[in-house]
């Protein structure tokens, strides 16, 4: 039972792991009360308020710091990885859904002679965020992550 303790005193590991869940269900919160019906997907999935993968790097990088210093390897490897992830969030990801809404009004507007499975299914159209959704799961992970620190390390 090393392995579970082990896993339970990782500082980063435990703080990113919280912040993914905390961004997850205030993400489902959020759903809920923008569009009065439970939504199960938003328990796991990716887009929306606020974004859940910029609130867990952003509580790693977070933690990293606190835990081995800003001039460590682990600090310098969060914050590139935090960077990349936030700006593909706002970016490629969202310009994805902005796709995906297109393809499926041309798919719902347009006769195909032919059916197949690829035309039957919806492209998903939620998977980037905003940069204000960005902002608020990184804002969400580094307070999880200092409030973790705070209160539970010290």
């Amino acid at each position: 039972m090393d392995i579970i303790s082990d896993i339970i005193s990782n500082k980063t590991l435990v703080a990113a792991c919280i912040s993914w869940l905390a961004a997850q269900l205030i993400k489902t919160v959020v759903d809920l009360v923008l569009y009065r019906s439970f939504n199960p997907e938003r328990l796991v999935g990716s887009g929306g308020m606020p974004s859940s993968h910029s609130s867990t790097v952003c509580a790693l990088c977070t933690m990293a710091l606190l835990e081995y210093g800003a001039a460590s390897f682990q600090f310098s490897v969060t914050f590139i990885l935090a960077m990349v992830v936030m700006y593909d969030a706002a970016g490629v990801r969202r310009e994805t859904g902005k796709q995906a809404v297109v393809l499926n009004a041309i798919l719902r507007e347009t006769p195909f002679p032919w059916k197949n499975e690829v035309l039957d299914q919806r492209l998903k159209e939620l998977v980037g965020h905003t940069p204000l959704q960005v902002v608020a799961g990184a804002v969400l992970g580094v307070i999880i992550a200092l409030l973790l620190w705070n209160l539970v390390y010290i």
